[in-house]
């Protein structure tokens, strides 16, 4: 009889997991220092910068800092600077006076001071415009700032915790973050290991998953084989353990009432060429330009395999794709990766997906794994419009 994951086992895992409730999932060492570093910061009020890959469980680790702090039963705001426009995110954090601006109908508290006494969790700060950056080092440093159009010191007792998938000393060589601000932000840094690299921890936070989403709705939970359960722990998670989360739900509502097969997972998960070249590390001696390069050569390889899939769809529909002699001939091919410069791909990259999703910047920033408010600076700093984008 073929070997299979029995609910003994399963019960097993989720009761270590009860255990760590309060803690990063997982059995790893590198787990394991996380979870002890944060014992030893959360009850302080030292600034964190916890770094990682998308998925990878930053915001779970700011969770248990705050759980564990002298600040737990304070006020826990949490931002996203990726998604606010960059023209009301300084409004956004620290407020505006009556009047400021067009549309300052009435004075606003920002998010600092929604978080006084409290913890503010900064995610993706990478994506602070730099205007604004010099005005969050001061509240890092004393505490203070002034609303938007204000002319009154307003002091806040706000501990900070902030999170990137950016490399911040990358960004600050390129001027997009400040070096004071890095410097002092990075004191404490948490990071976090993508899954691929700590695979230890899938079948602990697979069965927890799977735990969770059956008591939620009612689901049973009729196990899995051995074969699926490896495939798995093998798969390279290029979303991290929000992918695998994600999974975990959907294999649980499309195969109900049996024990899932090597089968069933092979079809929720079809690894391929771009996946795997995602994951090819890029040594640290090339340039940056090259690493970007190679970066967008590996984002053409997927929308090649696009093209191929939607071939049949777009042959006739001239305003669907630009040509060049054909509706499916992508402007730039692999021969002639080397004539091109890294502004001329990335260019031609977003023109693309931005067709592709009908010009909806949102669904294109999701596509390339960027924010909108840096596809919105690629356009503007390429000159791309929906108005002025056929060329010949």
């Amino acid at each position: 009889m073929e070997q299979s994951v029995s609910l003994i086992s399963v019960a097993l895992v989720l009761y270590f997991a009860q255990i760590m409730s309060t803690k990063l999932l997982g059995d790893s060492v590198q787990i394991k220092e996380i979870n002890e570093t944060i014992k030893q910061v959360a009850p302080t009020d030292v600034s964190i910068l916890i770094t990682g890959e998308s998925g990878s469980g930053k915001e779970v680790v700011a969770n248990s800092i705050f759980r564990n702090s002298k600040r737990a039963d304070k006020p826990f705001v949490i931002v996203n600077c990726g998604a606010i426009p960059e023209g009301i995110i300084e409004s956004e954090l620290f407020g505006h006076q009556k009047g400021a601006f067009t549309g300052a109908i009435e004075e606003r508290k920002g998010y600092f001071e929604m978080a006084d006494n409290g913890t503010i969790f900064l995610d993706e700060i990478g994506e602070m415009p730099v205007s604004t950056q010099v005005k969050f080092l001061r509240v890092l440093e004393t505490g203070e700032f002034m609303r938007v159009g204000g002319s009154k010191t307003i002091s806040v007792d706000v501990r900070i915790i902030a999170a990137t998938n950016k490399d911040l000393a990358e960004e600050v060589l390129q001027k997009n973050f400040r070096e004071d601000l890095y410097y002092r932000l990075r004191s404490i840094n948490i990071y976090i290991p993508p899954l691929r690299e700590r695979r230890a921890d899938i079948r602990l936070l697979f069965f927890t998953f799977i735990e969770n989403y059956s008591r939620q709705n009612n689901i049973e939970f009729h196990g899995i084989e051995d074969d699926a359960m490896d495939y798995i722990i093998n798969y390279s998670w290029p979303g991290n353990a929000r992918e695998l989360k994600n999974f975990c739900e959907s294999i649980l509502v499309l195969i109900p009432g049996r024990m899932i097969t090597i089968e069933d997972v092979k079809k929720q998960l079809k690894p391929d060429l771009a996946n795997s070249l995602m994951h090819f590390p890029v040594p640290f001696s090339v340039s940056r330009e090259q690493k970007e390069k190679d970066f967008l050569f590996r984002a053409l390889v997927e929308l090649k395999s696009d093209i191929i899939d939607i071939k049949e769809s777009l042959a006739g529909r001239d305003n669907v794709l630009r040509t060049n002699g054909g509706a499916n001939h992508f402007m730039i091919t692999e021969e002639d990766m080397g004539r091109f410069s890294m502004d001329d791909i990335e260019k031609e990259v977003i023109l693309y997906v931005l067709e592709k999703h009908g010009w909806n910047v949102e669904r294109t920033a999701a596509h390339l794994k960027q924010t909108s408010r840096n596809i919105y600076k690629k356009m503007k700093k390429y000159g791309i419009s929906r108005e002025n984008r056929w060329r010949s």
